[in-house]
């Protein structure tokens, strides 16, 4: 691939843009020499003004999202793609989240470019585990870890039950849940279900990965030994 389409399919610019930069300099390798629009090098030896050139097409990132963002690129407010760099949003082939958290969720959530990858996590015969920590309005009544196991739990106006889901107690109105589907609202639901209402919801863990330290509105690229987490 030519240089000015692979940076402009990064997002850097369009082809026309992008053309002008190599005019002006700006791009060079990594020792500085300015390169020219035909040259030819390895992905990795690319600078923009001096910096690394984003990582290419099969870029998986993982992104503590804060209450307050959706999980879309056209609804009014703010969105997930607003905590990353303005050229992402522009990136060829474009980058989704895998899945979505509602507005009031905050935790783990990724994003890809690659939609093979992007069904593989979330098809449900991959039986990605889903780790939620919430706090409750009421008192667990002692029930619900029963009936998320059972798999006989039967949702308001659906007609196929939950997969068993394992619920760990931490207090009386604080739980961890693992879940293996990704229904719409699936957890507010659940505990909708029993009586119960989910005042806060966090999403810990995909997998074996988790967020690793990374505080609210921080994100980063994963490394496919990471990836292969999401499937341990």
């Amino acid at each position: 691939m030519k240089l000015v389409k692979l940076i402009a399919n990064l997002g850097y610019g369009s082809r026309k843009e992008v053309a002008w930069m190599f005019r002006e300099g700006r791009i060079t390798d990594a020792d500085g020499e300015v390169l020219y629009a035909d040259d030819k090098l390895p992905h990795e030896r690319i600078r923009v003004d001096g910096e690394p050139l984003d990582p290419p097409p099969g870029l998986l990132l993982m992104l503590h999202k804060p209450v307050g963002y959706t999980c879309s690129r056209k609804d009014a407010g703010r969105l997930v793609y607003d905590l990353l760099p303005p050229r992402y949003r522009r990136r060829e082939p474009a980058l989704s989240t895998v899945g979505r958290l509602d507005r009031d969720t905050s935790g783990l959530l990724l994003l890809t470019d690659d939609g093979a990858l992007l069904h593989r996590i979330i098809a449900p015969k991959a039986q990605v585990t889903k780790l939620y920590e919430a706090t409750l309005a009421g008192d667990l009544k002692g029930h619900e870890g029963g009936l998320f196991a059972s798999g006989t739990l039967l949702l308001e106006s659906e007609t196929t039950p939950l997969a068993p889901a394992r619920l760990e107690v931490l207090g009386p109105r604080h739980v961890r849940l693992a879940v293996t589907e990704g229904r719409y609202h699936q957890v507010r639901r659940m505990f909708a279900a029993t009586g119960n209402r989910v005042e806060t919801l966090h999403r810990a863990a995909i997998g074996a990965l988790g967020l690793d330290g990374l505080a609210p509105g921080q994100w980063r690229a994963l490394q496919a030994d990471e990836a292969a987490r999401i499937f341990a």
